[in-house]
């Protein structure tokens, strides 16, 4: 593990939502507002699968690169350049620092509560990158490329509800 690959992938995830939904917008000549919600949605939804995750693998001393509250720049692991790592926390942190604010006044005490259930977190990880990618490719398979915006602007419902379940079922 090392923070320079750690922020890099997070950097590179966040273009990436970008770029693929600017595509979709390009051949479905949709509106760019509903874009920009889509992807304001993505990175919220993206946001809560990494909190909640980290916060899972922190109660079993698992992978440490990815800290629950990313507010200093860590020191470089062995065979990382400060600098390196310094750049891209600054990047990570313009660019994702918004969308961990939001999460973190939402549910500011998932850390210290019960541990998530793995029937939770399972549904969760339906906000992960991957699972992500995979209903825009099937919709873009399926020729439902016109849904695929406004169905990332709708899911994001459920960080809402998920939020809720945390919060107010699991205390």
């Amino acid at each position: 593990p090392s923070y320079t690959g750690r922020y890099l992938d997070s950097v590179s995830d966040i273009i990436l939502n970008l770029l693929i939904l600017l595509s979709v917008r390009s051949i479905t000549e949709g509106s760019l507002i509903y874009t920009f919600l889509a992807f304001f949605g993505l990175q919220l939804q993206g946001t809560l699968y990494n909190y909640y995750y980290v916060i899972l693998r922190t109660k079993y001393q698992g992978d440490t690169t990815s800290r629950i509250f990313e507010i200093n720049t860590p020191m470089a692991l062995s065979g990382e350049k400060q600098y390196h790592v310094n750049v891209l926390f600054t990047i990570y942190k313009v660019m994702y620092g918004g969308f961990d604010r939001i999460i973190y006044a939402l549910d500011p005490k998932a850390s210290h509560g019960k541990n998530l259930p793995k029937w939770l977190m399972t549904a969760v990880s339906t906000f992960g990158l991957g699972f992500q990618l995979l209903c825009i490719g099937v919709m873009l398979v399926a020729k439902l490329e016109r849904y695929i915006i406004p169905f990332f602007i709708g899911y994001t419902g459920m960080v809402f509800v998920f939020i809720g379940i945390r919060r107010f079922c699991l205390k």
